[in-house]
């Protein structure tokens, strides 16, 4: 089976969009698609398996979250 998704992360400004996408993509390399544009970030998941695609959006998420909070400090 194969699953599909888009996972589209809105921020204030396109330079915290492209802060978080410099963040997030060590940790991604290879096992999703991601750009910035203007003020959002987004994500292109593919993957055969429920479980391994459950536990990379739940990774990405929780990643994405400690970006929230970090781009929040910088204010």
């Amino acid at each position: 089976m194969q699953i599909k998704a888009r996972i589209t992360f809105h921020y204030e400004t396109e330079k915290q969009a492209k802060v978080a996408l410099k963040s997030l993509n060590p940790d991604n390399i290879g096992r999703i698609n991601s750009n910035a544009k203007e003020n959002r970030l987004v994500y292109d998941l593919n993957s055969d398996s429920l479980n391994s695609f459950l536990a990379t959006v739940d990774d990405l998420l929780f990643c994405e979250i400690m970006v929230e909070k970090v781009l929040e400090l910088e204010k």
